[in-house]
């Protein structure tokens, strides 16, 4: 059946962003970012967010929707995007998807309906106290008792997961590990095509990865860091944890200099790209491109647009 969605995929560096707005430009498409640090407003330089520029006139959506001290879950994410894709199809376009928060991406294909339980809510304040009063070893031995696979699973430094699964528990009566059972057997909710990049030699994965910190250096991250801190951001906001941003907050603090970051952030951005192909190579629906020392992507593109053409699409 013809896709509904194209997703863009890859480790970060790999040329996501040019290859989406080139597959939207061939297929009168829009693109919706899926990237969990990308929602942020004012952290372009250290999330390489497109610039209008590179964005070619195609419209870009998920980009600098939230301010930097919300703390969007996975469910927030999937309502808001999902709410664009869905406008999208109506105006008769194609959604394309691209980024590389690889949890995200699925549970946007699947149209995961999440657990209920309202994070913030009395239950969750409750069991948050307990936490910092009794300590998370206590809360997880509770979870074993009441939902052992999902306890199985969890570390002690888990301390969101563990949260999680009891107030679910608490506030439906319902383990996670049962709702997640149940909503496995469901249908995706979109048909997606998936076109997938990465370099065929992991070093030069490696030495793009570090360029891009480089750039990313040159741009002024550590005065976007000083930028976001100066508007009043706390420190401890969910959005200055992301890689680039936590290490140029500790040479704002005086903890690290520039080059302990700069190798710091090449090293957690190479550490990501491995995670991020870990995740993706249990899609055995993904079309992979394979770059070599550099991307060529006008090869690319006419191997993606036969692949997608064959599907359907066009």
């Amino acid at each position: 059946m013809t896709p509904e969605i194209v997703c863009v995929v890859g480790p970060t560096a790999s040329g996501k962003t040019k290859m989406g707005v080139a597959i939207a430009k061939a297929f009168n498409g829009e693109v919706v970012s899926v990237d969990s640090m990308q929602i942020y407003r004012g952290m372009t330089v250290g999330t390489a967010a497109p610039t209008e520029q590179e964005m070619e006139g195609v419209p870009h959506h998920m980009i600098a929707v939230a301010d930097p001290d919300e703390n969007w879950s996975v469910a927030r994410f999937v309502e808001a995007a999902d709410t664009c894709i869905q406008d999208i199809l109506r105006r008769g376009k194609l959604p394309v998807l691209v980024g590389g928060t690889g949890l995200y991406l699925d549970a946007l294909v699947r149209g995961n309906a999440f657990a209920a339980g309202s994070a913030g809510g009395a239950i969750r304040e409750a069991l948050q106290k307990r936490m910092e009063r009794e300590g998370a070893e206590v809360l997880l031995d509770e979870l074993r008792a009441i939902d052992p696979a999902a306890a199985e699973k969890l570390h002690l430094k888990d301390e969101k997961r563990i949260l999680r699964a009891l107030e679910v528990w608490h506030e439906t009566g319902k383990t996670i590990t049962q709702h997640n059972l149940e909503t496995q057997t469901v249908p995706d909710k979109y048909r997606a095509a998936y076109i997938g990049l990465t370099f065929a030699d992991r070093d030069d994965l490696r030495a793009r990865i570090d360029r891009r910190v480089d750039v990313m250096v040159q741009q002024g991250l550590l005065e976007e860091v000083r930028t976001l801190l100066q508007s009043g951001i706390p420190r401890t906001a969910t959005a200055l944890q992301a890689i680039g941003y936590k290490q140029f907050l500790a040479v704002e603090e005086g903890r690290a200099t520039v080059e302990e970051a700069v190798e710091e952030v090449k090293l957690r951005s190479r550490q990501y790209a491995k995670r991020q192909l870990t995740w993706l190579r249990r899609n055995h629906k993904i079309h992979w491109i394979f770059w070599g020392k550099e991307p060529d992507f006008q090869k690319a593109l006419q191997n993606a647009t036969e692949t997608l053409t064959a599907l359907g699409l066009g």
